[in-house]
Parts: structure tokens; C-alpha cells; sequence
């Protein structure tokens, strides 16, 4: 899990072990807070502020807005990630002030639904079900950028995971 995430996270322990490969692969279902009005270098609000944005949306436009992230969409995964690139995770390489040219990944958004936005506040909450390898925080960030401002995710807390829920 992303550090500041919370929830569920199957944990496989002895001969459990040789059931990894089938959980792995299996949806996950988040609900995320997200804030407009400034970016992170890390994409969520742990991270150092690195542009912000005057610019507010009404509730309508969140909506609109979230239609282009329905379905199978391309990601790019965040500098900040466990994703390797040449036998090195990228979060080593941000932590060291470099940055490296990535590929975006396809990922599906099975559902993906706004539970609130306060206008004031310019502040939201989010349900989403997606497949293995969706970053939610650059879910966040990039619903900024179609917004016209900026985004970043500000908790997170995984409610299914390898047909395990919050409730079990």
C-alpha cells in the first residue's frame, strides 16, 4: 500500500504463499480525498508543493471531468512508484532529484464515482474500483489537470483487495 493508505491488505504467510500469483492480479476498490488548487512532487499531500492553481470548479465539472477516466485509459506512473526502470525503482531515482522519461501503462477504471466535492474548500472524495497497477493519487492529479488546476490526493483507504473487504 501507498504509505499514507489504509485498509485492507491481504497478507499470504507459509504455504499460503503459493496463492500470490492469483491474488496479485485480482481489482481493488479505493476510496481516496483529493484537493485542487496545487500539485506535489509526489502526488499526494505528503509531498513538496510544486505549482498551484487559482483556477475553482463547480461540482458539475468534477463529474464531467471524471467521464474520461472511465474504462481502460493509459497511466503514467508516477515518479514516486516501486516501478523499475533499468533495474533501478523510481522512487530512488525522485529521492535523488532525477527524473526519467516513463511509459504510460493501460489500467481500467471500473467505477469510478464522486461520493462529495465542497466548492468552498475545493475538496473531494472518490469511489473507485480499478484493476491491479492504477496509481490513485495520479488519479487525483491528473483530474486536476483536466480540470484545469491541479490535484493531488490527500488519503486513501483500499476497501477491497483479492476478494477481501473492509468489513471482513
Amino acid at each position: 500500500l501507498d504509505p499514507m493508505a489504509t485498509g485492507v491488505l491481504p497478507l499470504l504467510l507459509g504455504k499460503a504463499t503459493r496463492a500470490i500469483p492469483f491474488l496479485e492480479d485480482s481489482d481493488k476498490r479505493y476510496e481516496a480525498c483529493f484537493q485542487l488548487g496545487y500539485a506535489t512532487d509526489t502526488q499526494d499531500s505528503t509531498g513538496c508543493r510544486i505549482r498551484e492553481s487559482a483556477r475553482r470548479v463547480e461540482t458539475r465539472q468534477v463529474e464531467e471531468a471524471m467521464q474520461a477516466f472511465r474504462g481502460e485509459i493509459l497511466q503514467l506512473p508516477p515518479m514516486y512508484s516501486a516501478v523499475q526502470k533499468n533495474g533501478q525503482r523510481l522512487y530512488e531515482l525522485a529521492r535523488r532529484g532525477i527524473e526519467v522519461e516513463r511509459e504510460k501503462r493501460p489500467v481500467t477504471i471500473y467505477r469510478l464515482e464522486l461520493l462529495a466535492f465542497e466548492e468552498d474548500s475545493q475538496s473531494g472524495r472518490l469511489l473507485v474500483d480499478c484493476s491491479k497497477g492504477t496509481y490513485i493519487r495520479t488519479l487525483c492529479h491528473d483530474l486536476g489537470d483536466v480540470l484545469g488546476t491541479c490535484g493531488v490526493m490527500t488519503a486513501l483507504r483500499r476497501t477491497a483487495a483479492a476478494g477481501f473487504t473492509l468489513e471482513e
